[in-house]
C-alpha cells in the first residue's frame, strides 16, 4: 500500500508561525492600496500589498524571526549565521537582536551599501565575502562549526518558509475574494510559503511567480524536475538574484504555483519608476517585479481582482540613479543627440541656442573630430539634453535639421 508523503510545510505550521510572530514592534501588518493607475493599463482591480513598508523593509523578518525562535524555544542557539544579499540579512539580524542571540551575516562584496549599513545597524557582525550569493553562501556555510551555532538559511528551511507564509495568510485577511495574487521569486521561500497559504484559505486563488530574465531557474527545474542552479546572474533585482532554489521549495512550487513568468530588467525599471510616479511608493527592483509582470502584459488580469505583492523597499541610491537614468533614456526625457558640423567659430553656440529656444536644458557637450566618417574640417557635437519626452525631442530634432545640420539620436 503506497503511503502518501506529508508535505514539508502545511498550514498548520504557517498557522503556529503567526502566534510566535505576535509582537508588533518584530512584525506589522503592512497596508493595502488601491492602484487606479494600474487598473487602466491592465483592466484589473489592482490592490497593491505594500509589504515595503515593513520593518528592516522587506518581508524577512518573519520567516527568519520564526526560525529563530524556534531555535531560542529550543535552548539551542547562541549565535546566528546566515548568507545575504541584503533583506533576509536585515531580517536575521533583527529577529537575532529582539531574541538576545548574535549573528553574523555573510554578504557578498557588490551588496548594496545601504544594507550592510543597516544589517549593522539591526545589531549583526557583517563579512563581505565573495563576488554574489553563492560565494557568499559557501563562506557562510563554513563559520557553522561550534555548537550552539544555527545557520539560518534564507529559503531552503521549513520554519522560514512556515514564516513567510504569515503574509499568506495576511493577504488573505486584507482581500479575502483575491483572483490572482502575483509575487517575486528568489530562491522560492517567499511563495512557496504564501501558496502553501491560499491553498488552504482559498485554493481557487490563482498564484502567479515572477522572476528577473538573469536569475530565472524556476521554469527549468520544473521541467527537469530538480533543482538548477545558474553559475551567475544578471540583474537590477538583488533581492531576488539567489540563482537557485531548493528541492524543499520546489516542491511546494510544483504544488501550489500556477504560473511563473519572467520579467527583463527594462520591465523591472519601468516597475520601479511607475511605482515611484504613480503610486508614490520607493520600491526596490525585486519588490517590483510583481508590477513589472502587469505591466509587461506577462499576465492577464483582465476583469480580475489581482493583489501583486511589492515585497522590498530597499532601494539603494545608486541602482535608483541607474533605473532613472534607463527609464528617462528610453522616454526620450533623456537624450543624446549628434550634430555633424563645420568645426567653425560659432557653431556650437548656434546649435546650442536651437535647443535652448526649444526649452530643453543641455547636460553635457562634447566635440568628436576623429571619426573616420567625417571630412576634413568636420566635426560632431554630441549633446546630452534634458526633454519633456518623445514628441519635445523630435521637435528639437526637426529644428536643427532645418538648419541644415545632419542630426541623430545616439542613445535610441
Amino acid at each position: 500500500m503506497t503511503q502518501t508523503r506529508s508535505p514539508p510545510v502545511d498550514f498548520t505550521d504557517i498557522e503556529q508561525a503567526v502566534e510566535r510572530l505576535d509582537d508588533p514592534s518584530v512584525v506589522k501588518h503592512t497596508p493595502v492600496e488601491r492602484s487606479t493607475s494600474l487598473d487602466a493599463v491592465t483592466g484589473g482591480e489592482i490592490h497593491l500589498k505594500m509589504e515595503h513598508l515593513q520593518w528592516t523593509g522587506s518581508f524577512k523578518t518573519r520567516g527568519a524571526y520564526n526560525k529563530i525562535r524556534q531555535c531560542v524555544e529550543a535552548g539551542d542557539v547562541k549565535r546566528t549565521v546566515a548568507a545575504s544579499a541584503g533583506n533576509h540579512a536585515q531580517g536575521v539580524a533583527l529577529a537575532s537582536t529582539k531574541l538576545g542571540v548574535d549573528s553574523t551575516i555573510v554578504m557578498p562584496t557588490t551588496a548594496p551599501q545601504t544594507k550592510v549599513d543597516a544589517t549593522r545597524d539591526y545589531g549583526a557582525d557583517v563579512e563581505l565575502v565573495g563576488r554574489d550569493f553563492q560565494e557568499a553562501m559557501a563562506h557562510a556555510k563554513g563559520l557553522v562549526d561550534d555548537d550552539g551555532v544555527e545557520f539560518v538559511h534564507a529559503y531552503d528551511d521549513p520554519a522560514i518558509v512556515a514564516g513567510q507564509g504569515t503574509l499568506g495568510v495576511e493577504m488573505y485577511e486584507d482581500l479575502p475574494d483575491v483572483d490572482t495574487v502575483v509575487v517575486p521569486i528568489g530562491g522560492g521561500g517567499l511563495i512557496s510559503g504564501i501558496a502553501t497559504a491560499f491553498a488552504e484559505l482559498s485554493p481557487e486563488t490563482r498564484i502567479v511567480g515572477v522572476q528577473a530574465v538573469g536569475a530565472a531557474t524556476v521554469a527549468d527545474s520544473l521541467q527537469k524536475g530538480s533543482p538548477q542552479t545558474l553559475d551567475s546572474v544578471d540583474t537590477i533585482a538583488d533581492g531576488i538574484a539567489t540563482g537557485g532554489i531548493s528541492d524543499l521549495t520546489l516542491s511546494l512550487i510544483d504544488a501550489h504555483v500556477d504560473e511563473v513568468v519572467t520579467v527583463t530588467d527594462g520591465d523591472i525599471a519601468r516597475a520601479v519608476l511607475f511605482l515611484l510616479e504613480r503610486a508614490k511608493q520607493v520600491v526596490e527592483g525585486a519588490g517590483a517585479a510583481s508590477v513589472a509582470a502587469l505591466l509587461s502584459e506577462s499576465v492577464d488580469v483582465r476583469g480580475e481582482t489581482v493583489m501583486p505583492l511589492l515585497c522590498g523597499g530597499n532601494l539603494d541610491m545608486t541602482m535608483l540613479q541607474t533605473v532613472l537614468v534607463h527609464a528617462l533614456t528610453e522616454r526620450e526625457q533623456l537624450l543624446q543627440l549628434r550634430v555633424r558640423i563645420k568645426d567653425q567659430p560659432g557653431k556650437m553656440k548656434e546649435v546650442s541656442g536651437i535647443i535652448a529656444d526649444h526649452g530643453a536644458n543641455i547636460q553635457t557637450i562634447r566635440h568628436e573630430r576623429a571619426a573616420p566618417e567625417l571630412d576634413v574640417g568636420e566635426a560632431y557635437l554630441v549633446f546630452q539634453i534634458e526633454t519633456s519626452g518623445t514628441e519635445h525631442a523630435r521637435r528639437i530634432m526637426r529644428t536643427i535639421r532645418s538648419h541644415d545640420y545632419e542630426v541623430r539620436h545616439i542613445n535610441a
